[in-house]
């Protein structure tokens, strides 16, 4: 596997899956990246579970029932699998996976990046099985799960200080870590115009802007958001993006009848134009919002964050960046939003502590680096 001319890295593979949107943006990010470094390149992004057994997807999938039902029982089992060995039985990995593992046969990959620990996991066993001789790249956004700490895996797409760190206490060595963010579109960035981004938008440029952000399963919470705005004095407005969940857009104009300023949005192409006129976002801590939100120096807000990577993000936001606050008991939304509307030094400074965790060449410096360590492999 792995045909090579000259040392020059022919084709790569992304391993995503579609929970939440995080780990397709990541992909897309870094495909685009890849083909502007090199647009020869064959680069394809699969959703990995997609090609793998019926009865697979519904046991990888089954972890939705836990979160939503029993979160105490979700957040011990993902303690186990966040500190254990593996994530799951290997051996039901090998079985589900094996139409995955033909297709990457058929692939024959140079490289193969994947952006979520299970998905790492199955590569693993693949190089293990076949003697694969693929780049193994492992890429998240805040946090690696101790399975990720296998030899199979060359390099290591993380965010630089604490995250790395983590890396380094697993064992990983230096040498395969690549400090250099979360790979997400470069579009996402620091606007030096936000008066013109407003206007653009229709947003009144005298007034706080307050970004919320319903995506992923933050939908449970539109009422309890929508309360928790209404008992803020300071003049501000609202921009709600509901994605493509009609059923959420409809409730929330109907909650949101009778707010000052407020915008419901459904799809937006443009978000990062959102981030750069916004003056706070409120959201889950999902990691691919809350990359391209340091990218723009927005604070965040966040709610309803489940136990997991979420808590884990939101230790780091509010304790070590200090870029924005966890949200965890009911009511204190408002307070949280009225204290940084009236306190605006404060607001200017999680800003430019969200500046100095900006990384939005974070893309095209993992694909450089993944092309030229692959290259040097096939050249020696």
């Amino acid at each position: 596997m792995g045909e090579f001319t000259n040392g020059r890295c022919k084709r790569v593979l992304i391993l995503t899956l579609h929970h939440g949107s995080t780990h397709v943006r990541l992909s897309r990010a870094l495909e685009k990246a890849l083909l502007q470094v090199r647009p020869d390149l064959q680069v394809e992004v699969i959703d990995a579970l997609a090609h793998c057994q019926a009865w697979f997807r519904a046991y990888y999938n089954s972890y939705e029932i836990p979160l939503k039902y029993w979160p105490g029982l979700w957040a011990f089992i993902e303690g186990q699998q966040f500190d254990g060995d593996t994530t799951g039985p290997w051996w039901l990995y090998r079985l589900g996976a094996r139409p995955l593992f033909h297709f990457i046969n058929r692939f024959a990959p140079d490289v193969v990046a994947a952006t979520e620990v299970g998905l790492g996991e199955m590569a693993i066993i693949h190089k293990r099985q076949t003697g694969a001789q693929y780049l193994l790249v492992g890429i998240e956004t805040f946090a690696f799960e101790r399975p990720w700490a296998k030899p199979e895996v060359d390099l290591y797409v993380s965010f630089p200080g604490e995250v790395a760190a983590q890396l380094r206490s697993l064992g990983v060595q230096e040498k395969k870590i690549l400090e250099c963010g979360v790979p997400v579109d470069p579009v996402f960035g620091v606007c030096a115009d936000r008066a013109s981004v407003r206007k653009r938008l229709g947003l009144k440029d005298d007034l706080p802007v307050l970004l919320i952000n319903f995506g992923g399963s933050g939908k449970r919470k539109p009422r309890e958001v929508v309360s928790e705005l209404r008992k803020v004095q300071e003049p501000f407005q609202a921009v709600f993006i509901a994605r493509r969940d009609e059923e959420l857009r409809r409730t929330l104009e109907q909650l949101t009848a009778e707010l000052a300023h407020a915008r419901i949005l459904s799809w937006v192409d443009n978000m990062h134009e959102w981030m750069a006129a916004a003056d706070m976002l409120v959201s889950r801590a999902g990691g691919g919002i809350l990359a391209e939100s340091l990218n723009c120096g927005l604070p965040i807000l966040v709610f309803d964050a489940p136990p997991g990577n979420e808590r884990r993000f939101c230790r780091l936001i509010e304790d070590c960046w200090h870029t924005g606050y966890s949200v965890e008991r009911p009511g204190e939304l408002s307070g949280r939003i009225e204290h940084l509307l009236r306190e605006k030094k404060e607001l200017e400074q999680l800003r430019a502590n969200a500046r100095q965790r900006s990384y939005p060449d974070a893309s095209r410096v993992a694909a450089e680096a993944i092309l030229d360590m692959r290259e040097k492999a096939g050249a020696a």
